[in-house]
């Protein structure tokens, strides 16, 4: 019998319900895997620094933020890999040409092309953003995450003629004209992998769960990957498991499966 050592975790859609809830199956499935001392990381697109009162909820202290872009393991930073300048300012070129609006993150603010429109006052209201300014030149070298706002569906070809990159539906409800900026090179599961290293953990030890395609690449790496009953359809393909939805106790009703919680 495998011995799981270590979970990750997605936030929006995976733990964190549609009207921004975390359901007390949720809490109780992390809670047991805790108390078997198996390692729990919270891996999100969302900068670091607009989680805590999640990671407070569920007394988690170790992270994979930004796309895979940064990671901490109890309070200490084990990676950081910022975007390349180039890819940010053609980014910026291209949104100005179909008036598509950005936020870029640091490891401290949430950096926007423009804080008028209403698609980014949606964002910023959806995703309970805090500490947002506009975006200046002098930071270019320190953007660890960006986001396309108010993009059309056929629009992300012109953003991924950069052979490095690739754009990822936002697989929120009402935001999926948002597009996250994914690093071929630097992504969940890159981050998963250098994780796994530095503890010294086995991919067949390691579970994860995720709803967005920002997640595949996670899902592929880990020994138990499990997509979420209301994720997006092609992340199907690339997740070994599929589970219920995050309304119906996805998370707890996955680790069940595997036997790493005894449920009721």
């Amino acid at each position: 019998m495998t011995t799981y050592k270590i979970l990750f975790l997605d936030i929006d859609g995976t733990i964190l319900t549609p009207d921004d809830r975390i359901e007390e199956s949720t809490k109780e499935a992390i809670a047991e895997v805790q108390k078997k001392e198996i390692e729990v990381f919270l891996a999100t697109g969302r900068p670091l620094h607009e989680i805590s009162q999640i990671a407070e909820e569920l007394n988690i202290h170790s992270f994979i933020g930004y796309n895979g872009a940064y990671a901490v393991h109890n309070g200490v930073d084990v990676l950081k890999e910022p975007m390349n300048a180039e890819i940010v300012e053609s980014s910026i070129e291209i949104a100005k040409e179909f008036n598509h609006d950005i936020v870029f993150y640091t490891s401290e603010q949430n950096l926007f092309t423009t804080l008028e429109s209403p698609a980014v006052k949606e964002f910023i209201k959806r995703f309970h953003l805090h500490n947002n300014d506009l975006y200046s030149p002098k930071v270019v070298n320190d953007i660890l995450g960006m986001t396309i706002i108010n993009i059309e569906e056929n629009d992300p070809r012109h953003y991924e003629k950069d052979e490095n990159i690739h754009l990822s539906q936002v697989n929120v409800e009402g935001l999926t004209h948002n597009y996250d900026v994914i690093r071929d090179s630097v992504n969940k599961g890159f981050a998963v992998s250098k994780v796994l290293e530095l503890l010294n953990i086995g991919k067949e030890s390691a579970i994860a769960f995720g709803d967005g395609m920002n997640d595949k690449e996670m899902l592929m790496l880990v020994g138990e990957g499990f997509a979420m009953g209301n994720a997006h359809p092609d992340l199907f393909a690339y997740a070994k498991h599929k589970t219920t939805e995050v309304t119906n106790s996805g998370v707890y009703n996955g680790l069940k499966s595997l036997g790493v919680i005894n449920g009721n």
